[in-house]
């Protein structure tokens, strides 16, 4: 059985972690297979955003601890994305993440490493590593006190102790919290809302937020003005223009 399962549905691409039996568990060939996958995904011009969601109850319980304590945790890792294959690539295209159920650990790491969470209402989220003497290194201290007041992602980190979907709402880690029945529907009514706007804009727009936290006001204006004008001088920006007065939807050639 694949490690991972990959689907396209119009300009969407859905990614599922497909080790139901080990709560998603990341080894070798989860890591290798998202790592696939998502090559795929970005070579793929008619994909304009991904999914990433877990097959069975379970998100992701994040590292397979069997292989931790036989000391063969760089397995998890790969060349691009590091754990998961996910948490240090730089993708261009936004990712959806679509929690399904608990997201613990590095599971939560892989959805920090996304741009948009869309949760069922009974998942759950947390960074248990302190209670088993462990540490969260795949992203999780790093990125959480960038997306959620100190006080409440310090509490996570060194408590261990969950939250459930509203509380990740009311925080602003999650954009949608909807019925577990319901959440690929959402999250791909979610995804096709991105996929419909021209792909050079999205993808410099994206870039532009994802760097911003990380510079000064100084050094993000002449970054914003680089990323603007690849957009301005593109034939979509016109397209855009035409097709609004023509009253039509656009032909987008992300160039």
């Amino acid at each position: 059985m694949a490690a991972v399962l990959t689907e396209q549905r119009g300009g969407v691409g859905i990614l599922t972690l497909n080790r139901p039996e080990a709560r998603n568990a990341v080894n070798a060939d989860l890591a290798q297979g998202v790592e696939a996958a998502l090559d795929g995904f970005e070579a793929d011009d008619t994909v304009q955003a991904v999914i990433v969601t877990g097959a069975g109850p379970t998100f992701s319980a994040g590292a397979d601890l069997k292989l931790i304590a036989q000391g063969r945790g760089a397995e998890m890792a790969t060349e691009r994305g590091n754990f998961a294959g996910l948490i240090r690539r730089a993708f261009p295209k936004p990712l959806i993440a679509a929690v399904n159920g608990p997201a613990l650990a590095g599971g939560f790491e892989i959805m920090l490493a996304c741009d948009l969470v869309v949760a069922a209402d009974h998942a759950t989220f947390g960074l248990p590593e302190a209670k088993r003497g462990l540490f969260a290194a795949a992203g999780g201290l790093l990125r959480l006190p960038k997306r959620i007041p100190l006080a409440i992602a310090t509490e996570i980190a060194i408590t261990g102790d969950p939250i459930d979907a509203r509380r990740a709402h009311e925080l602003g880690l999650v954009n949608l919290v909807v019925p577990p029945d319901r959440l690929m529907q959402e999250a791909i009514a979610f995804a096709d809302r991105i996929a419909v706007n021209g792909p050079l804009a999205v993808r410099n727009s994206l870039q532009m937020v994802r760097e911003a936290g990380e510079l000064s006001e100084e050094d993000a204006w002449p970054r914003n003005y680089e990323l603007a004008n690849e957009v301005f001088a593109s034939k979509d920006s016109i397209e855009g223009a035409v097709a609004f007065a023509e009253k039509r939807a656009p032909r987008w050639t992300g160039r």
